[in-house]
């Protein structure tokens, strides 16, 4: 969670004091990318949609992995895929190469279960039935399919609006839409950590059953 939380933290305080300069400098900080022009609206949306994939990528896929392999193997595994995928990347190119599609294809096996077991918490947890008609009606429109079943389930789990085109200095980035319910604000973002920290507590208890199941084994 340190990977993100306080990014987010610090966001949700400036834009409550109505600070924009300073939600978009940190915004800049977090994502690594110009966030100029964006507005409350915007900078809460991009927030909750960062939130939801850091925690899933930082900490829940991480968790299911190193449920189903032996010691550290599964954790290291994903989190290994993961870094290899962003800096094989073909948007870092320009053009696919050997390596970016051989990083994307495999990511995409090792990312399959812990997709959909995140967004299974996210809808447990939240609005379940919301949360399962964006995510298989709006999942597979995202860019990235494995990412965006996992922003439709937490949105659909929070009621709020997240995708969407978005202003980007003169160019408007086309993205498809996820959720239902509300545009997004501060108080969503306040929504989005407990939307986290209740999956989080769920996946805990999981693990605390596996425990159990082993010592009765």
């Amino acid at each position: 969670f340190r990977q993100f939380s306080h990014h987010f933290t610090e966001i949700q305080e400036a834009l409550r004091l109505d600070d924009l300069p300073r939600a978009r400098q940190l915004l800049a900080e977090w994502q690594g990318r110009p966030a100029d022009g964006l507005g409350a609206q915007e900078i809460a949306r991009l927030s909750i949609e960062a939130a939801l994939a850091a925690s899933h990528r930082h900490v829940f896929a991480v968790l299911l992995w190193f449920i189903l392999l032996p010691g550290p193997c599964g954790a290291v595994l994903y989190r290994m895929a993961t870094v290899i995928g962003l800096r094989w990347a073909a948007k870092n190119t320009g053009e696919e190469t050997d390596f970016s599609a051989f990083s994307r294809r495999v990511f995409g096996i090792i990312e399959w279960l812990p997709s959909r077991a995140t967004a299974s918490v996210f809808a447990i947890v939240g609005n379940f039935e919301d949360a399962v008609y964006c995510w298989r009606t709006q999942g597979a429109e995202w860019a990235e399919k494995s990412l965006g079943i996992v922003l439709a389930s937490g949105a659909g789990a929070l009621g709020v609006q997240l995708g969407r085109p978005l202003a980007e200095d003169v160019e408007v980035a086309e993205r498809a839409e996820l959720g239902l319910g509300d545009p997004p604000d501060v108080d969503f973002m306040q929504s989005g950590v407990g939307l986290v920290w209740r999956a989080t507590v769920l996946w805990l208890l999981l693990l605390f059953l596996l425990w159990l199941a082993s010592l009765a084994g």
